[in-house]
């Protein structure tokens, strides 16, 4: 004899939600399904919202900037770019995000959770986005491309990121010594400058570090890994950041020039302590004495006046 609940199934445009109800009754919803992709929804409007993104249709418009949004909860986060609004804040550590989904990507740095992982490589990541991303460097996919240069990049962020490099943008600024940063993890890190913060640990030996990339790249010094070998002279690297700046000894290429004088620059970080010169900062302070340094090399020389040693 067939069950009550077989007889209760949901077919086509119906779904049973699983809810008790007086004489053993659910309660049923009507289903909205795509006509282009097939995906469904319990709610028309959320169907409608949905359709947006095969249309391209972008109904809410941002009044300040004029940028214009899918969803008006698109419009309402992008807002707070302009508010400065940050409602949503961490728990742990006080800092505060703009949007719900930055939070709880953010908390992972805090719990070391990394729930999306590559099924090629095995690598994994406290963020789906980052993921996507990520799997783009196997498959070598760079769909979006610089209108300026023509160069291409895996990620919509690191396309905005680089096109300041063409227009000279900096919208993060540092509220302690008014520094400007085209990126906001350039800023983050630099506040660690002032707030001697170093969260990222070595779980080898100890050593903290204020960058995640810092920590990643010491960690070859217990390794002794060197991946990344120049076709030219057979140099080997630990970093492929450290090849690329090494092959521009050959190839004499200086792509970073300052803005200020005009003096061009193999490396960024190289550009980065030169342009202090013109600025006057020095963001390099001996925690010993308070006496502060425009180049990290130069503190280093200088801390050997405190601990007697001779370089």
């Amino acid at each position: 004899m067939e069950s009550q609940l077989c007889k209760n199934e949901v077919k086509c445009e119906t779904w049973s939600e699983s809810i008790d109800f007086p004489n053993d009754k659910k309660k049923e919803k009507t289903l909205y399904y795509c006509d282009i992709c097939n995906k469904s929804f319990t709610h028309k409007c959320s169907l409608n919202t949905h359709k947006r993104i095969h249309t391209g249709v972008k109904s809410y418009h941002c009044d300040i900037c004029g940028k214009s949004f899918l969803n008006k909860g698109q419009l309402t986060t992008h807002k707070r770019i302009h508010t400065g609004e940050k409602p949503f804040p961490c728990d742990i550590c006080g800092k505060s995000f703009s949007h719900s989904g930055h939070l709880t990507s953010h908390k992972r740095t805090h719990t070391g959770e990394r729930p999306y992982q590559c099924n090629i490589c095995g690598k994994s990541f406290s963020d789906g986005s980052y993921l996507t991303i990520h799997k783009r460097i196997h498959t070598g996919e760079k769909r979006y491309q610089c209108d300026i240069c023509s160069r291409s990049f895996f990620g919509s962020s690191e396309l905005t990121n680089h096109k300041r490099v063409h227009t000279g943008e900096k919208p993060h600024r540092c509220d302690i010594c008014g520094k400007s940063f085209s990126e906001s993890g350039d800023l983050t890190k630099h506040k660690r400058i002032h707030t001697g913060e170093k969260p990222y640990q070595c779980d080898i030996c100890g050593k903290s570090f204020s960058a995640s990339c810092t920590l990643t790249n010491h960690k070859i010094v217990h390794t002794g890994e060197k991946s990344y070998h120049c076709d030219v002279c057979g140099k080997s690297f630990s970093l492929s950041g450290n090849l690329t700046n090494h092959i521009r000894i050959h190839t004499g290429e200086k792509p970073h020039h300052c803005d200020i004088c005009g003096k061009s620059f193999s490396r960024s970080a190289t550009l980065n302590t030169h342009k202090n010169i013109h600025t006057g900062e020095k963001p390099h302070q001996c925690e010993i004495c308070g006496k502060s340094f425009s180049q990290k090399c130069n503190l280093s020389t200088h801390r050997n006046i405190h601990t007697g040693e001779k370089p």
